[in-house]
């Protein structure tokens, strides 16, 4: 299980390389901006197994803005696959995060500074589910 946390740009770097190839549904990223924060849950793939993926919680604080760029439609169900995530001091602490998807899709996030963790989600029960008969 992966659980890492970032505050400072090297520490991105570690997130960016855990998520990279990560797919996820437009509707799977929200900014909530009276909690100054934005959130997404991603598929990520696992290193070293072939075809293997856990859903994993992305999250980033102190967001003051949210922004996109060259994003697909916006339907709930269209995926995205990121590419990478990137970090622009603009006036430190505070600065610009930038989740780049395939297609040169982007998403930038102002913030206050950088705090950021991303922690694998438990797996789904796959088990039959009582219906009540």
């Amino acid at each position: 299980m992966v659980k890492v946390a970032a505050f400072d740009p090297e520490d991105l770097v570690v997130i960016s390389a855990h998520l990279e190839g990560s797919r996820l549904r437009v509707a799977d990223m929200v900014f909530l901006p009276n909690e100054h924060r934005f959130v997404l849950a991603l598929n990520r793939p696992v290193a070293g197994a072939t075809d293997a993926r856990r859903m994993t919680g992305l999250h980033f604080e102190r967001v003051t803005r949210a922004m996109t760029s060259k994003m697909p439609p916006q339907t709930p169900e269209t995926m995205l696959t990121l590419l990478g995530i990137g970090y622009e001091a603009v006036d430190p602490p505070s600065g610009h995060v930038v989740l780049l998807f395939e297609g040169g899709g982007a998403v930038k996030l102002s913030v206050e500074c950088l705090e950021a963790a991303i922690a694998d989600l438990p797996p789904l029960e796959t088990g039959k589910t009582e219906t009540g008969n």
